[in-house]
């Protein structure tokens, strides 16, 4: 504590001698005793709260000083120098006060790990994330995120957060299931070096739907939003809003299959038009066969006809590798 009276008293003198020599030692003495008195606040915030309390309080009390002087300056004029002096001290005693105060509150909960992390957001010009319901239930995106290939700020709505909530307390079993699936896939993603989470309030009341509010975060934010909804996708497109869709990166991973290639599959069901069998790959590709309904429960070794990429997936079709065989032995014949 001693120290701390001891430096207030050292710029005290400090503002006195240099008052002196402008014939304001009196002004002097206040100017050094206000500095003295910021320096004990800084350093208190530095030992009590962190580095990044202490960051926010200097950008709020360099905000609040600049602040103060655009308000002066052009009254200057109106005021004698001693007015003068004590108008600037008042207004920079004030607006430097409450923009310390103001930048210790915002700033009282980052860490120095957030405050690196901003930094080489803005440096590489990172967009955030804004996470869409669907892929919180999906849960592959902590998957995807732990490989790498997802990073930096994800930024998750309260409105999201109460969605997801009122999932997980719904009535419906298999929804309860997938509402605390969820909210598990969140806090493992919270624990990931390579993310950093950030639930905000702002919320839209003039918009009903959930997919707008997210729409217009997302150009709020400047981010991209991240989700599985097909309709979401199209209407965040639509306004000009970049989409990461998991659907379409899976997809877009599955092994090319071309015509003439041979795989064999389990046949499970019937298909849709007469006579076909439908089975699957380990990837869920579906595998429509010709001439196959007689072989459910049955693995079977099959040719590639054709291949259809539809918005909602890869669809195979293919016919019995012994059917291919006998028409292109037919055709050798003729």
């Amino acid at each position: 504590m001693f120290y701390r009276i001891l430096l207030i008293f050292f710029f005290m003198a400090g503002g006195y001698a240099i008052g002196l020599d402008r014939g304001l030692s009196y002004e002097g003495i206040l100017y050094g005793a206000g500095v003295g008195v910021i320096a004990l606040v800084l350093d208190l915030i530095n030992t009590r709260m962190g580095i990044g309390a202490l960051l926010g309080s200097l950008s709020g009390l360099l905000v609040g000083i600049i602040f103060a002087n655009l308000l002066y300056y052009p009254v200057k004029g109106l005021f004698t120098d001693e007015q003068g002096i004590m108008v600037s001290l008042i207004l920079n005693a004030l607006f430097g006060y409450s923009g310390l105060f103001y930048g210790l509150r915002k700033g009282k909960d980052l860490t120095l790990s957030d405050i690196l992390k901003v930094l080489k957001g803005s440096m590489t010009g990172e967009q955030p994330k804004i996470i869409d319901t669907s892929v919180i239930i999906d849960g592959r995106i902590a998957d995807v995120c732990d490989s790498g290939f997802l990073e930096g700020t994800f930024i998750i709505p309260q409105f999201i957060l109460q969605e997801l909530q009122y999932i997980a307390d719904s009535a419906d079993a298999l929804k309860r299931a997938r509402g605390r699936r969820g909210l598990d896939v969140l806090h493992r993603i919270q624990k990931m070096s390579n993310v950093t989470v950030k639930i905000v309030d702002e919320d839209f009341p003039h918009i009903k739907e959930v997919d707008a509010k997210l729409v217009a975060l997302a150009k709020m934010h400047g981010g991209k939003i991240v989700t599985n909804d097909f309709n979401l996708n199209k209407v965040a497109q639509l306004h000009g809003v970049s989409v990461l869709n998991l659907n379409e990166l899976a997809n877009a991973l599955k092994p090319v299959v071309l015509p003439g290639e041979s795989m064999n599959i389990f046949i499970v069901k019937e298909g849709k038009e007469f006579n076909q069998g439908v089975g699957y790959l380990d990837d869920g590709t579906m595998v429509v066969v010709d001439n196959a309904r007689r072989l459910i429960n049955h693995r079977v070794d099959v040719v590639v006809t054709s291949v259809l990429q539809t918005t909602a997936g890869r669809m195979i079709f293919a016919r019995l590798k012994e059917e291919a065989e006998r028409e292109e032995l037919r055709v050798v014949r003729r």
